[in-house]
């Protein structure tokens, strides 16, 4: 089966390290808040000016004026800055974010990044997603696989306008989790009882299948 939008997130939390400074875009990234692995201390960075964001609140935690950049309402951990959002786009711009998790609606095997206009639809403005993807070496892309209509959103070439080029080396979506290296998607896992087939037959640009592609190891929830 595919994974949910929580499985997704929870896959990319393993990715967290001790003393990491994370921006997580909006949509599925915003959820990866919920499960930073214990043991560990992760300051999240919402550009909006929160340094230190927590989990989605409770309804006994829920104050209105506390929002992420997708205005969600958020928690805010203990240590927590609350800055302006011109000294957060300083932090993201001077390189000083170690990890960006950014939804988007296409990837190609040349890392370039289409995030923010659909043709047709209001749009706007792309957000922070272009001073994200310019500022930061560490990227996770986090989407589906496949668009709503069933189309490949891993592609040989985006046909979007770009956010950003040649910068995204790392994708996970609902069905694997690829690197993209040599101008290629690479397979490294895929979702519990999800095929190596389905996976091929759902990524339009070039993929390189290994003889063994291991499912991935963590509690789905």
């Amino acid at each position: 089966m595919a994974l949910s939008r929580e499985q997704m997130a929870q896959r990319v939390a393993q990715e967290l390290q001790d003393g990491f400074y994370v921006n997580l875009g909006i949509g599925i990234p915003t959820l990866v808040a919920n499960y930073a692995p214990e043991g560990i201390e992760v300051m999240l960075q919402s550009e909006n000016g929160l340094l230190g964001m927590g989990p989605f609140p409770t309804e006994a935690q829920l104050d209105p004026d506390m929002i992420n950049a997708g205005k969600q309402t958020v928690t805010a951990a203990t240590g927590a800055s609350i800055f302006s959002s011109a000294e957060s786009f300083a932090m993201i711009r001077g390189g000083h974010v170690d990890l960006t998790v950014l939804g988007a609606f296409e990837v190609d095997v040349a890392g370039n990044i289409a995030s923010y206009m659909i043709p047709g639809k209001l749009v706007k403005g792309m957000g922070g997603a272009m001073d994200l993807v310019a500022g930061a070496d560490n990227i996770i892309v986090l989407m589906t696989h496949a668009s709503k209509d069933g189309e490949s959103k891993l592609l040989p070439q985006c046909t979007l306008p770009l956010t950003g080029a040649g910068c995204i080396k790392r994708v996970v979506t609902d069905l694997a989790y690829l690197e993209i290296a040599d101008g290629k998607f690479w397979l490294r896992e895929r979702a519990p009882g999800v095929s190596v087939e389905e996976i091929v037959r759902l990524t339009a640009g070039e993929l390189v299948v290994p003889d063994e592609v291991p499912e991935m190891t963590f509690e789905l929830s």
